[in-house]
């Protein structure tokens, strides 16, 4: 616990580079008030209380929480070859804004994929005077690619990604039974998650619903059936078990799923499971026809489906959250058309993620140290990014300062994201950030970045090449 500050402390000592004080900061104890001093980028003291006469300058943020920064550790920024869909700038601006501190990167929808030690240096050249928040990268397995895992691995990737169906993209194939028994045991080797996209085609696949009617959302959900994510959920818990690898289910939207999740959890395999806001939020009964914004892979299902995924949420049968932020130009949306049968799939959410979450999760009783386990806690262990996801001694000064009573309405004026393109837009939510710190450095505040490039590359390992590659980079 902290030390209060009516103890006996010798405040000659209580020196850093700044303090910041709440009535509401969130520690793994509890929410109390506190004073959270910081040097070197680092919490190096928390006392209970406010500290009045500390010797260095101190913010009150009176009654707004503060909390650990977000971790968002599924995110598509699509750079380099193409920055147009987002960018390091734009994905990292609006992570900021919506107080996410780190994010991980998928491999894919860049170019090239991230799937080679060769790819990998073009991404960490890519993010050079770009990162406004801390970036990890997950490297991808593709068919033929086992011989470049350790490659990546040693140069720094937080872990594996790997699709079961189609990716849409042709450089980023997925993979089958004999591809992950290859490459799982490498993996599994250095301790690293491979993530999954869990779904499985069926070999008959029937579109021609959606095709006579490409504006349908009912075809489209039934383009991508429950049956398709459990059949591989059932494959990677076999998979999980025989190698013994830790093993992500990224996006999880059927419910039908759980009961093969929760076998797999209480046989105590290394088995963690991620789900969307937009799985949470919305729901497949109140989404028009010819709205492209909605179409996401799994899709978004029912009510009664999401309601279940809730439970599982609030049970820590699923791990944590992730926005799966993958944005796209208007004209791939399709939006004129609405077209579902050729829109690009994704949701662009990066920044609406905290406010969102706790829009939904307020509704059901839940409160902000439930947010934190999903939002910063939870991933921060699954990327292996151990002083990150706490307000703690020796943790990284990441914080978020936000107010959960006020209400904001989102605006394109608001979103930081390249496109103003997301279903969130018209939404009313609560909870609006008012600052984002990274690394101890204040970067945003009220609705302004006030300091850009002071995020950090999150490496797992660096061989000899990695560490002098990002020495050039940010020397």
């Amino acid at each position: 616990m902290p030390a209060k500050a009516s103890d006996t402390i010798n405040f000659k000592h209580m020196k850093g580079d700044f303090a910041i004080y709440s009535r509401r900061v969130v520690l793994p104890e509890g929410i109390v008030p506190a004073t959270i001093f910081v040097e070197n980028g680092k919490v190096v003291r928390i006392i209970e209380g406010k500290v009045v006469n500390a010797q260095c300058p101190l913010e009150s943020v009176g009654k707004q929480v503060l909390m650990p920064g977000c971790i968002d550790a599924h995110v598509h920024i699509n750079e380099p070859g193409r920055t147009e869909w987002e960018g390091f700038d734009t994905a990292t601006r609006a992570a900021a804004a919506g107080g996410i501190t780190s994010l991980v990167d998928m491999p894919l929808n860049s170019d090239p994929v991230t799937t080679t030690a060769d790819d990998f240096i073009q991404k960490i050249n890519a993010t050079s005077g770009k990162l406004h928040v801390n970036c990890g990268f997950w490297g991808g397995l593709v068919p033929g690619n086992t011989d470049e895992l350790e490659g990546m691995i040693k140069m720094g990737i937080l872990g594996i990604k790997a699709f079961l169906s189609d990716s849409g993209i042709e450089d980023f194939q997925n993979v089958l039974r004999h591809d992950l028994n290859e490459g799982m045991p490498i993996i599994a080797a250095y301790d690293l998650p491979i993530l999954v996209h869990c779904e499985i085609e069926d070999l008959d696949r029937d579109n021609s619903r959606l095709k006579k009617n490409p504006t349908s959302y009912k075809a489209y959900l039934k383009s991508r059936p429950k049956s398709w994510e459990n059949k591989a959920v059932e494959l990677m818990v076999e998979l999980c078990g025989k190698h013994d690898c830790k093993t992500h289910i990224v996006h999880l939207s059927s419910a039908k799923a759980l009961p093969t999740i929760w076998a797999a959890k209480s046989a105590k395999l290394p088995l963690t499971v991620e789900t969307c806001p937009h799985y949470l939020y919305f729901c497949a009964d109140d989404i028009p026809d010819g709205n492209t914004l909605f179409k996401c892979a799994p899709p978004i299902r029912g009510k009664k489906n999401n309601e279940q995924l809730w439970q599982a949420l609030s049970d820590d049968l699923i791990d944590y959250i992730a926005t799966d932020h993958s944005p796209a130009p208007p004209d791939l949306k399709e939006i004129e058309s609405g077209n579902l049968l050729k829109a690009w799939g994704g949701i662009s959410s990066l920044q609406f993620l905290l406010p969102v979450m706790w829009t939904a999760s307020k509704k059901r009783g839940h409160s902000v140290e439930k947010l934190v386990n999903w939002l910063s806690d939870r991933p921060a262990q699954l990327a292996g990014l151990k002083t990150k996801g706490k307000i703690a001694v020796g943790y990284d000064a990441d914080f978020v300062v936000w107010n959960p009573e006020e209400e904001f309405t989102v605006t394109e004026e608001l979103v930081e994201h390249r496109h103003k393109v997301s279903p969130y837009i018209g939404e009313r939510l609560f909870g609006k950030v008012t600052q984002t710190y990274v690394n101890g450095i204040k970067v945003f505040e009220e609705g302004e970045m006030v300091e850009l490039n002071k995020g950090s590359l999150l490496l797992k390992r660096e061989s000899e090449i990695g560490k002098s590659i990002v020495e050039e980079v940010y020397k």
